[in-house]
């Protein structure tokens, strides 16, 4: 799910799409209107669930698609090599997500962890 605002909108630290990609500003610069043109931004994030910077520039007044990013909590069922089965705590629903190597030591069966969904992707949440 997405939705839609205007570039001047765009605040560090929120969502982006770019590229098909959810992506968290790091950056965000802006230029004074030209004679003959409207305020340039350049924006520089990071991709959230690949972790590759990406940017755009284009005008202020652009239209941009800004993710909708959610955080949830899940227990985990069961863990089998690098894939953990985890139970939604809102839903009750269940998936399969795979264990980034940082994390293999931080997740257990029982136990709750925070993940977060975007644009039908899933990604691991843990803060230590």
């Amino acid at each position: 799910m997405k939705q839609q605002v205007e570039v001047k909108e765009l605040k560090e630290g929120k969502y982006v799409i770019i590229d098909d990609e959810a992506c968290v500003i790091k950056s965000i610069t802006k230029s004074k209107p030209g004679k003959h043109g409207a305020a340039k931004a350049r924006v520089e994030a990071i991709g959230l669930f690949d972790g590759q910077k990406r940017s755009f520039i284009g005008s202020v007044a652009t239209k941009v698609y800004v993710p909708i990013v959610e955080r949830k909590t899940a227990q985990v069922i069961s863990i089998t090599g690098d894939i953990a089965q985890l139970m939604d705590m809102g839903d009750f629903s269940t998936f399969e997500i795979v264990i980034p190597d940082e994390y293999k030591d931080k997740v257990k069966e029982g136990e709750e962890i925070s993940y977060i969904t975007a644009l039908g992707k899933v990604k691991l949440d843990i803060r230590t």
